[in-house]
């Protein structure tokens, strides 16, 4: 299939930034035009003061505002990001969600003492794959995986399902579907992409949204227990220059509107209520300030009459703009602004602005209608939130999760099955290895129950089923064995081994690679494939991952090679197309075919146009082809440490081959964190994660009175004697909070021959601005002067603290400017 693709096609030095409104699709209107409703919208605007207008351009999240603070603040919306969960518990209950929406809802609808009409609350959640954020809920194939599917019919069962037990627990809008088209696999959120191809997109949106929202125009739009949806993000997210999130897509308007442009058509045509802009920029301008096309081409060209959303405080990072000021995206376009814990200055500063004239009022009435008339449509304001909704026995149910386990089976493809190895016979025994065989959360990725899928235990999947565990049930229900070894050790030989390996769960930038190659090269799996693979025993590999990535190694250390995405809880799909019958005869052959092409090599990026991938877009066998496919090659096309050079912690997280461990006073190892929020291990170091310039994206460390400490600690040895004899520092991009007056705080560095340098920090600490970002540098000559030998450290980094403290870091690097640069201490 040819396909417009965009990779690689990077603009010219002054790409052109205009746009011709009249080029682009008119949409015809999805539901007729209602007097009764727009006179219903326009009583209530022309009742309504500038301040409560005003509040219904703010949404804030519930980590950020109580129900009580709508007595005073009457704002349009709530919402629950990533890792917000009630009373600041991430694994709260349905019941302890629906709860907590009810508050809200009954405070935003209480009688005032003015007698001003209440206007209800819309409650937002990212339901991406399934109610993703409570415990319980069914959890679907990640969108990359759903793609393979090609099968919009199973899509609108799927919307339907998430939307119920969104319903389920009163939340009454989603922000789903993703209609990005990603076009470079290193963006972090291709997983969120439903394929390369811009019609498949297409499809899989429209059934989305009518499978959330219900048929526009019929008795169930919006009613008993569908969800509004949200098309995003506006416009050309999946198209950013080397899949850099948040980045910039450099392309020509044709392609901006045929290719990233083809879902939005779609979902339109279904009735869409709401859009959400997209944090990224079109040639050099960002979305979330671009009038073009979010008024002239999205509201007037494509006719669409419900609202935009903003993206987590993605406005203020238009130019003269903050979080708490942005007066220019309003102007642009934006309806509402997410505005997570900024919410109150920017309410303040938006009210100011409209009396000021700097937003006009027709532009805030335009907005406040558009809301309304979302508000109105989805029955809002004639019925309480739980009317007509579910009860809470939907989430989770039985006939959601046959979906799920059907669309598992759906999108599994089949890239490798030499000897006919696959299907399975039940009867023999079977090895399950890996450390994704029983593992959900890594099955399952980001965007569950935390907003990187980070630090989820197995406590908190109940119902749900791993891939070990249904291969188990299968194959002992027809009397064979199935054991589960993630080290592939065994006692006895077995017949077969299952391998269930893959990327460890992120999500949006965090997920942002420099190369296709998987785990930047490692070999920690390949290790275990070949160890099997020499012992004589057929190995089949089950690749968990959200994108296709550069396995050349392991595929070939595979007899068959299953590329599984991320199927979410029912991993019981997986093993209904592994294993054959009793009768040996098949239960359900391959179906899935791959929705974004594979790398050839760890540099490829295969979607490029006359790109010669290794598995094209489409490719899938099935159980009646013949693989005869030799050796794939294993050459990467990678030259040297693909890390960039001298940088250790990157927006709050450790580079390849670092590892961020927090340590108690006399603790030697300390405990790693893998994700925020952690601890040491008597709890004298806290680490939780908090937002600098992007969601999480720098990391608060606090220190009790106890004292401990926090390092970034190499896999190999760092050498760093040339650049300590030249003039690089170490560089902190940092925030003081609560520094002491006095005690001991020094930053300083490991070696590997045991020698520890320190220099006493805490005065320079205390001289910085409080709570505010700068740059903090120390010349690396000052720790070999401590007595550092630097041409060979194990922790390049250490932050040592025997009093109470609290900072928040974002990076650590080597670099030759700084905002404050410290002397060395004097010998």
């Amino acid at each position: 299939m040819a396909l417009l693709t965009v990779a690689g096609a990077a603009m010219a030095a002054t790409p052109d930034t205009t746009v011709h409104p009249q080029t682009w699709p008119k949409v015809a209107p999805a539901l007729k035009p209602d007097a009764a409703l727009e006179a219903r919208v326009a009583k209530l605007l022309a009742g309504m003061s500038v301040e409560d207008k005003v509040g219904q351009l703010i949404q804030a999240d519930i980590t950020a505002i109580t129900p009580d603070d709508l007595k005073t603040y009457h704002l349009g919306s709530v919402l629950a990001g990533g890792n917000s969960g009630p009373n600041g518990n991430e694994f709260s209950t349905a019941a302890q969600w629906r709860d907590l929406v009810d508050q809200f809802h009954a405070a935003a609808l209480a009688p005032s003492a003015d007698g001003r009409t209440p206007i209800p609350l819309i409650f937002g959640v990212d339901a991406v794959h399934g109610h993703n954020n409570v415990p319980g809920a069914t959890l679907f194939p990640h969108n990359s995986g759903l793609g393979a599917m090609r099968d919009p019919a199973l899509m609108r069962q799927i919307g339907a399902a998430t939307a119920a037990e969104v319903r389920a627990t009163h939340i009454d809008w989603t922000f789903a579907p993703t209609l990005a088209v990603p076009q470079d696999d290193r963006w972090g959120r291709t997983y969120e992409g439903y394929s390369q191809d811009p019609k498949v997109v297409a499809a899989y949106g429209k059934a989305m949204v009518e499978g959330l929202q219900g048929q526009a125009g019929s008795a169930e739009f919006l009613r008993d227990g569908h969800a509004i949806a949200t098309a995003k993000h506006f416009l050309g997210d999946g198209g950013t220059f080397e899949g850099r999130d948040q980045g910039d897509t450099r392309v020509s308007e044709a392609t901006l509107r045929d290719v990233h442009g083809a879902g939005y058509v779609a979902a339109l045509g279904a009735g869409v209520q709401t859009v959400m802009a997209s944090f990224s920029s079109w040639n050099g301008v960002k979305m979330h300030g671009n009038h073009a096309l979010l008024t002239d081409v999205l509201k007037g060209r494509m006719g669409f009459d419900g609202f935009i959303v903003g993206d987590w405080q993605a406005h203020g990072q238009l130019e003269g703009c903050s979080n708490d000021s942005c007066a220019k995206a309003i102007n642009a376009g934006l309806d509402m602004f997410m505005a997570p814990d900024s919410w109150k200055p920017l309410y303040a500063n938006t009210l100011a602005q409209v009396k000021s004239g700097e937003i006009p009022m027709a532009r805030l009435d335009d907005a406040v209608t558009r809301i309304l008339r979302v508000k109105l449509r989805a029955g809002l304001l004639d019925h309480p939130a739980a009317t007509g909704a579910p009860d809470l026995s939907v989430i989770g149910s039985p006939a959601h999760r046959d979906i799920a386990r059907r669309a598992v089976r759906e999108s599994l493809v089949l890239l490798k099955n030499r000897g006919g190895v696959l299907p399975i016979d039940p009867h023999r025994n079977v090895l399950v290895a890996g450390d994704g065989a029983d593992n959900i959360s890594k099955q399952s990725g980001g965007w569950t129950i935390t907003w990187q899928g980070t630090g989820v235990p197995a406590s908190a999947f109940p119902g749900a089923t791993s891939i070990y565990a249904g291969i188990a049930s299968q194959v002992k229900a027809a009397g064979g064995t199935a054991t589960l070894s993630p080290d592939g050790s065994f006692t006895t030989k077995p017949d077969v081994a299952v391998v269930v390996f893959g990327e460890d769960p992120y999500a949006e930038f965090q997920g942002d690679l420099k190369n296709f190659a998987y785990k930047n090269g490692s070999d920690t799996d390949l290790k275990l494939l070949r160890k099997l693979k020499a012992q004589h025993i057929p190995v089949v590999s089950v690749f968990l991952a959200g994108r296709p990535l550069w396995v050349n190694r392991e595929i070939n250390a595979s007899d068959a090679f299953v590329m599984a995405w991320l199927p979410g809880s029912e991993g019981e799909g997986v093993a209904d197309v592994l294993l054959s019958k009793p009768d040996a005869s098949i239960q359900y052959d391959f179906h899935g075919k791959l929705s974004y092409a594979w790398p050839r090599t760890a540099v490829q990026v295969a979607q490029t146009a006359g790109a010669k991938a290794q598995y094209p877009f489409g490719f899938g066998l099935t159980y009646a082809d013949h693989d005869r496919a030799g050796p794939l090659p294993e050459v990467s096309g990678l030259s040297g440490n693909q890390d960039p050079t001298g940088v250790y912690l990157q927006r709050g997280k450790p580079m390849q081959q670092m590892h961020l461990t927090l340590a108690d006073s006399g603790d030697a190892s300390g405990v790693e964190a893998v994700s925020a929020p952690a601890h040491s291990a008597k709890g004298q170091v806290a680490m939780t994660a908090v937002d600098y310039r992007a969601q999480e994206d720098a990391r608060r460390l606090s220190f009790t009175g106890a004292g401990g400490e926090v390092a970034l600690r190499s896999d190999k040895p760092i050498e760093l004697n040339r650049e300590t004899n030249g003039d690089v520092m170490l560089v902190m991009t940092l925030r003081a909070e609560q520094i002491p007056a006095s005690g001991d705080v020094a930053l300083g560095v490991d070696c590997v021959n045991g020698c520890r340098a320190r220099v006493p920090l805490r005065a320079a600490l205390a001289k910085l601005p409080a709570n505010r970002w700068t740059t903090l540098a120390l010349p690396l000559k000052c720790f070999r002067a401590a007595g550092a030998e630097m041409a060979a450290l194990k922790a390049p980094f250490v932050l040592d603290s025997r009093v109470p403290m609290q900072l928040s870091l974002s990076q650590v690097e080597l670099n030759s400017h700084a905002d404050t640069v410290l002397p060395c201490p004097a010998p």
